[in-house]
């Protein structure tokens, strides 16, 4: 179990649906609704040392006890679970299950190049509203957009990236089956700091 960058616990599914996972009732918490479906994506508020320190023991252990966080970072065990609070509310945490598609009976995994004819957020927009598309990147270079997507089977995977050719802006797509998942790792840290003494006093009264 790791905890990645939500609030309330998630919905579950039915059986052999996919969906987008953090979801609540009303979408993902701390969103406004017409971004609730793009996840994580909208620039957070500065975080501190504390902060990333709370971050990355999380990422090592999701399940890692505040005492333990607390014990660490040098503050309280209540300065830990005030600033996790935080961190959920501002859309910086989430808490998920990590899992490999492939062992959940997802077979088709594809990263999808478009390119389209003008601004590409509009095609963006419409895709990343659609449950089988994890990622949603707009990039430089020689493609206007990556999607990463992930279905049930190949003839699930052709049918969505059929509907991508048939959007409007869409001008051309080149699909790039994934053979095998080699790594998947939500472990990358957070650039910790050491907080000095001074910072550590602070923190411990807030």
């Amino acid at each position: 179990m790791q905890r990645r960058i939500l609030r309330r616990l998630t919905q579950c599914v039915e059986s052999g649906k996919k969906h987008l996972a953090l979801r609540t009732d009303r979408g993902i918490a701390g969103v406004p609704s017409d971004t609730a479906s793009r996840g994580p994506v909208v620039r957070a508020r500065k975080v501190d040392a504390v902060d990333k320190g709370i971050i990355e023991a999380l990422q090592r252990n999701g399940r890692e006890p505040f005492r333990r966080i607390a014990a660490a970072l040098g503050v309280s065990e209540a300065t830990v679970r005030a600033r996790y609070g935080r961190l959920c509310d501002d859309n910086i945490l989430q808490v998920t299950g990590v899992t490999n598609p492939l062992g959940l009976g997802f077979e088709a995994q594809a990263m999808v190049g478009i390119r389209t004819a003008g601004p590409p957020e509009r095609v963006a927009d419409e895709i990343a509203r659609w449950p089988e598309a994890e990622y949603v990147v707009v990039t430089a270079g020689q493609f206007d957009l990556l999607v990463e997507l992930v279905c049930a089977d190949r003839r699930a995977l052709l049918d969505v990236t059929n509907r991508i050719r048939s959007l409007d802006d869409v001008v051309s797509t080149e699909s790039f089956l994934y053979l095998e998942l080699w790594k998947q790792l939500y472990d990358w840290g957070a650039r910790v700091h050491e907080p000095t003494a001074k910072e550590a006093e602070r923190l411990d009264v807030e």
